[in-house]
């Protein structure tokens, strides 16, 4: 079985600034958790599987300004249990309530944390203090750990450890073993709990260093924009060390895409937004991404366990064209899932 997520990013509403949401969540405030909530919606009525709250915050900041702050660690980049707090999920409690109501489920969520990794890289660039890199690992896994002991009206099934750096950046200088005991350390409580643990990777250059992480079981990789990236991984990897992937069936390169219809049409899309719909009703269509899934089964088969968007959508111009790609998305990953079943 195959399982629809998405990667966690997602447009604002028209009109609410980044800088605003970033300081309101913080605080808890009323008419930032509604913005919150709405997104949520669109990703499950889109039809996500196990969709991630959506994230509107910088994605390091977000960690680092309660790390760094003197007042909830217990030492220098230890993250007290009780401050570890992942504020999104606090305003979703309301709609896990009413999808339980409307379906008689619980809803599964999908939620993502910054990798030790690229904090480290954020605070201290290219140095290799193994102790503070640890010390971020266990921060992080003190984050994973609280959500899932706060979620009462949702399940977490699904934990995202988000390292982008890892295979790009070469200022990278920690050792194989330093990563793998890094990475372990901030995935130990999700898979303590038999929870689906990934990596997010913009790069799988490095897959085989995951796959020496026992605590990692699933390795996301980008590959809508770059089906290249799938000739970098042997299957033979996959099985010998248990582990699945995390697939992109859906572009979210939107520069690039909308580069390409600046070039069709000479003009501007940006300043033409009508023609940006292009991307969802002639580009990344249903029958495009079912074709892609489709390509990366033959190749990895039971090896997939999960597939979606290449990244976020946090970069998109509206709420309205981001939740057309998801729906797209989940048409095609399951007219592949119903042909597979027929066939």
């Amino acid at each position: 079985m195959i399982l629809f997520d998405d990667i966690g990013s997602y447009p604002l509403p028209k009109d609410v600034d980044k800088g605003w949401i970033a300081g309101a969540v913080k605080k808890s405030d009323p008419k930032s958790f509604n913005i919150i909530r709405d997104a949520m919606r669109q990703k499950i009525e889109a039809g996500v599987d196990v969709p991630t709250y959506p994230q509107f915050r910088d994605m390091t900041q977000q960690f680092l300004e309660v790390i760094n702050d003197g007042s909830m660690t217990e030492e220098p980049m230890l993250v007290r249990r009780d401050k570890a707090r992942i504020m999104e999920l606090e305003a979703l409690e309301e709609v896990g309530a009413e999808y339980y109501k409307k379906t008689g489920r619980i809803l599964n969520i999908r939620i993502c944390v910054t990798g030790p990794v690229e904090l480290y890289l954020k605070q201290f660039g290219g140095t290799s203090y193994k102790d503070v890199l640890n010390a971020f690992a266990a921060s992080i896994d003190r984050f994973i750990g609280n959500s899932i002991d706060s979620a009462k009206q949702f399940r977490i099934t699904t934990v995202s450890i988000d390292e982008p750096s890892i295979g790009i950046n070469p200022q990278i200088m920690f050792s194989d073993s330093d990563l793998v005991e890094a990475l372990e350390k901030a995935a130990k409580t999700a898979a303590s709990h038999k929870i689906d643990t990934e990596i997010h990777l913009h790069s799988p250059l490095h897959y085989k260093l995951i796959c020496r992480v026992p605590s990692i079981g699933i390795i996301g990789v980008e590959s809508a924009a770059n089906p290249s990236y799938l000739d970098l991984i042997d299957k033979k990897d996959l099985d010998e060390y248990d582990k699945f992937l995390r697939v992109g069936v859906a572009r979210t390169d939107i520069f690039n895409m909308a580069a390409a219809l600046n070039e069709k049409y000479g003009t501007n899309v940006w300043k033409e937004p009508s023609k940006l719909e292009e991307i969802v009703s002639g580009m990344e269509t249903p029958h495009t991404i079912e074709k892609r899934l489709e390509k990366t089964c033959g190749l990895f088969d039971e090896r997939i366990k999960y597939a979606g968007p290449d990244c976020g959508l946090g970069s998109w111009p509206t709420q309205e064209l981001a939740s057309s790609l998801l729906k797209n998305t989940g048409m095609g990953i399951k007219e592949f899932l119903k042909k597979r079943k027929t066939g």
